[in-house]
């Protein structure tokens, strides 16, 4: 059980995981608490649009339709794997679900079958809507599927959750089937592995056969190092070579905590490296890193 995230901090913590996100209107006031209660949150939901393009998506999402007006989520997912906040607080995402499934998610224990609809799930999860027909033949891109799993790990690695607090449409309200095209036990996994720090999407580095000799420079510590509640004397160090690069977007100085600062301090030393787009999101890759040169701490 816990707060709902401010819309500040929903900002601040998708941004720092390196998702790209876009604010789409009001959505800071965009929601339907006068239809009901909106907390304590518990989880997080995922489901597809069953619609195409992302505007027309987004458009729905924040609107809603006759009978379910919006917000129908918090977050749309699009195809590149960007996100449109089009709510913050209540919205119409869940509908009635299984009391026996909210209770495991908040144990963090294996889901039962989801049989009957008597609890309102509305209040209790966040909702994001993936873009997909949701047809088993529209394609998941794997930038889609990697957003997917940072934000769920934002979200849970900010209330201290488990990859077991996130669960699919299809696991809560019988007679669902989304999101369709992947298994949420595999998308849990990927979200255990980003919360361990290593990034679901990758494989860990296989070990060296030998001890290499010491560096003069901070190895790359991988992109999933770099994430809101990791503490480092690394990210000192960094912060201080961005600085003396003239890259420091910082208000009070380098700290050993990731801070979306460091995002945009690491961000602007990627752009004066002439890198863009995705390449630029302000989460270290090993290019950049190599030629920063940060001094072992």
């Amino acid at each position: 059980m816990a707060k709902p995230l401010s819309a500040s901090k929903m900002v601040e913590i998708l941004r720092a995981e390196g998702l790209t996100v876009h604010e789409v209107r009001n959505w800071r006031t965009h929601n339907r608490n006068t239809k009901g209660p909106w907390g304590p949150v518990n989880g997080v939901m995922i489901h597809h649009t069953v619609t195409s393009g992302t505007s027309n998506s987004v458009n729905i999402c924040y609107n809603g339709y006759s009978g379910l007006p919006g917000p129908l989520c918090h977050g749309v997912i699009d195809k590149k794997g960007e996100i449109h906040l089009v709510g913050n607080g209540r919205a119409n995402h869940a509908g009635s679900g299984d009391s026996d499934v909210l209770r495991a998610v908040i144990n963090e224990t294996r889901l039962p079958a989801d049989n009957e609809a008597d609890t309102d799930g509305n209040r209790h999860f966040y909702g994001f809507e993936c873009i997909n027909l949701g047809d088993g033949k529209d394609p998941w891109p794997e930038a889609q599927k990697e957003a997917i799993e940072k934000v769920s790990a934002a979200i849970c690695r900010h209330h201290g959750w488990t990859e077991r607090s996130v669960i699919g449409h299809k696991e809560w309200q019988p007679g669902k089937q989304d999101p369709r095209g992947f298994t949420m036990d595999g998308m849990r996994k990927r979200i255990a592995q980003r919360l361990d720090g290593k990034g679901g999407s990758t494989k860990p580095k296989p070990a060296d056969p030998k001890p290499a000799p010491k560096p003069s420079y901070e190895p790359f510590p991988g992109s999933g190092f770099f994430h809101i509640g990791q503490s480092s004397p690394i990210i000192t160090a960094m912060g201080r070579r961005l600085v003396a690069e003239g890259c420091g977007r910082y208000e009070e100085g380098p700290s050993p905590e990731w801070t979306d600062a460091d995002r945009r301090s690491y961000q602007a030393w990627q752009q004066k490296q002439n890198f863009k787009g995705k390449d630029a999101d302000g989460i270290p890759g090993k290019v950049s890193w190599d030629r920063l040169k940060v001094p072992r701490s």
